[in-house]
C-alpha cells in the first residue's frame, strides 16, 4: 500500500532513509526516487530492506522486517536437482549473473545449513523439464551465506522475469518463492509479483551482481 503523499513520515521511515543512503546500490537506486515524494520513498526502501539489499550489519535484518513471504512452485518444478553453485555450462547464451544472500531465522540467527533449490528459464524463457539445465541445490555456509552464478532468465507469456527458490531450514519446514528484478515492465501485469521479493540488483556491472536475504519464520 502507497501512502498519502502529504502525510507525514514516522520517525522510523525518517531514519530507514537515511539508512538507505549508505547502501552499496544508493547512487543507481536514488535516481528514481529523487522524482518521488519522501512517503513513497520510504515504501521503496522499506521494500528494499526487506529484500536485502541493505548490506549494513544491523539493519539487514530487524524485528520490523517480516518473514520471506511464500509464493507458488508453478508447474516446473523437479526434485533432487544436483548439488551446485554455479548453473552455468559452456556454451550457455544469456547475461551471466551472480546472486548472494544470507539466510535468517527470528531474531536475525543465521540458519547454517539451509537448503536452497533454485531453478528458472532459460534465456529464451524455455524450462528444461527433461534434464537439470539451470536446475540446482546448495546449503548454505555457517554464517548462512549463499551464492548463485547463473544467467538472467527469459520472460514468457503470463509472467514477468523470475528466478524460483525452495528453502528449508536443517529440520524444518520448506519455503518455496520467487524472486524478481526491478524495472521490469512486466511486473506491474503479472498477478504473482511482490515487489518484497525484488532482488538488490547492479546490472552495470559484468556479471550483473543481486543480492537478497531470505528470513525465515523460525527460531
Amino acid at each position: 500500500m502507497v501512502p498519502d503523499a502529504d502525510a507525514p513520515l514516522r520517525p522510523g521511515r525518517r531514519r530507514l532513509l537515511q539508512l538507505f543512503l549508505a547502501l552499496p546500490f544508493a547512487p543507481a537506486a536514488l535516481a528514481p526516487l529523487l522524482a518521488a515524494d519522501e512517503a513513497v520513498a520510504a515504501e521503496v526502501l522499506l521494500a528494499a530492506t526487506a529484500s536485502g539489499r541493505n548490506r549494513t550489519p544491523t539493519p539487514e535484518c530487524g524485528d520490523d522486517v517480516e518473514p520471506t513471504p511464500a509464493e507458488t512452485a508453478g508447474p516446473f518444478f523437479k526434485p533432487r536437482s544436483p548439488e551446485r553453485i554455479s548453473l552455468l555450462e559452456e556454451g550457455m547464451r544469456g547475461t551471466r549473473i551472480a546472486i548472494s544472500g544470507r539466510v535468517f531465522g527470528r531474531g536475525c540467527k543465521p540458519l547454517p545449513g539451509a537448503l536452497l533449490d533454485f531453478w528458472h528459464a532459460d534465456d529464451q524463457g524455455e524450462y528444461d523439464n527433461e534434464g537439470f539445465r539451470l536446475r540446482g541445490h546448495q546449503f548454505a555456509d555457517a554464517e548462512g551465506r549463499y551464492q548463485l552464478a547463473t544467467i538472467v532468465p527469459g520472460v514468457y507469456p503470463g509472467r514477468t522475469r523470475h528466478v524460483h527458490v525452495r528453502v528449508q531450514p536443517r529440520n524444518g519446514r520448506v519455503l518455496t518463492t520467487q524472486l524478481y528484478f526491478p524495472g521490469e515492465a512486466r511486473n506491474a501485469r503479472d498477478t504473482l509479483f511482490r515487489r518484497e521479493l525484488l532482488l538488490a540488483l547492479d546490472a552495470g556491472s559484468a556479471p550483473q551482481l543481486a543480492r537478497f536475504h531470505f528470513l525465515l519464520d523460525r527460531a
